[in-house]
Formats: structure tokens, sequence, C-alpha cells
């Protein structure tokens, strides 16, 4: 790690940061620990990804395939592990989870339409940023505008994250 934790606890100004990230996320991670080094970030931060993760439209299963696809393209390890029992819990199949590792993406893979369009729209936001116009349009075949919102709000948002992750080696 690059940027030495704040250890939970021990800075009594950050109490009541700490207890909103605790109530959001069950624990304070190794990710906000670094975070709360600026207490700003840290709040926004939270804020955002609690939004992301907790309150958009996308069923659970196709957020958290999403979430592992970018960890993947972005070679962020500890993002991928910590949400492998969420994808599990929203019952993804483990075959799927180790299907997501291929790059590029397995054409047997069994995946819903759906699923499918949103991980091509994830691999074409982390690997080239454009998105074809084609592919945008198959992605409105799937989703409403708040669905459209959502998708893209989380492959772009999780992108932020594991960049993040691997820039300051957290999880190494």
């Amino acid at each position: 790690m690059r940027i030495a934790p704040v250890i939970p606890s021990t800075r009594p100004e950050l109490a009541a940061q700490e207890a909103q990230i605790q109530a959001e996320r069950g624990r304070i991670s190794p990710l906000y620990q670094v975070l709360l080094n600026s207490p700003p970030i840290a709040h926004g931060w939270e804020q955002m990804l609690s939004a992301v993760r907790n309150r958009n439209s996308l069923p659970a299963a196709l957020r958290e395939l999403v979430i592992l696809r970018v960890a993947v393209l972005n070679r962020a390890p500890y993002e991928f592990d910590a949400h492998v029992p969420h994808a599990l819990n929203a019952g993804v199949s483990q075959v799927v989870i180790d299907g997501l590792r291929a790059v590029p993406l397995a054409a047997d893979l069994p995946l819903s339409p759906a699923e499918r369009v949103a991980l091509r729209l994830t691999d074409a936001m982390t690997r080239d940023i454009d998105v074809p116009q084609a592919l945008y349009d198959e992605v409105k075949q799937h989703f409403d505008a708040q669905g459209q919102i959502d998708l893209v709000a989380t492959a772009a948002a999780y992108n932020m994250v594991s960049r993040f992750l691997v820039a300051l080696q957290i999880g190494h």
C-alpha cells in the first residue's frame, strides 16, 4: 500500500464519518481506510458508491457482473475478490464468475441477452472509452433511461474504484 491507512477509531474527528461508512458497508475496508486520509473525498466516494451499489435499478446479479468484469479488465484482483461473494449471493453461478475472467468474453457463457450486452458495454467503456452507436442502440433495447444511466454509472464508478485500488496498491 502506497499510503498508510487510517486505522478505524484512532482519529476522533472521523468518528461520525466512520460510523456512516460502517452503517452503509458493514465494515471499514482497506479501501475506505486509505480514503479517510481525505475526509471530503471519502465522503463523496461513499455517497456515490453506495448509490451505485445499493440504490440503482439494475438487478444485483447484473450489477455484480459489471463490477467483476471491470475488475478483470483493469487487473484489480482485490476488487474482483471482494465482489465474488456479492455476486454469488445475487445468484451468479461460479461458472459465470470464472468465465468473466476471459478476454474476450466467451460466446458460450450462459448469460441473458441483457447481461451479454451490458458486459459488451462494460468492455467498450473500460477498454476503448468510446461506445459505438450500434452497441448503444442494443443497450437501449434492454434498458430504459434509468437502467441505461445506472448501467453506465456502475461501469464508470467501478473503473474509478479499480484504478484507485491499483494505483495505490490497495489489497496487494
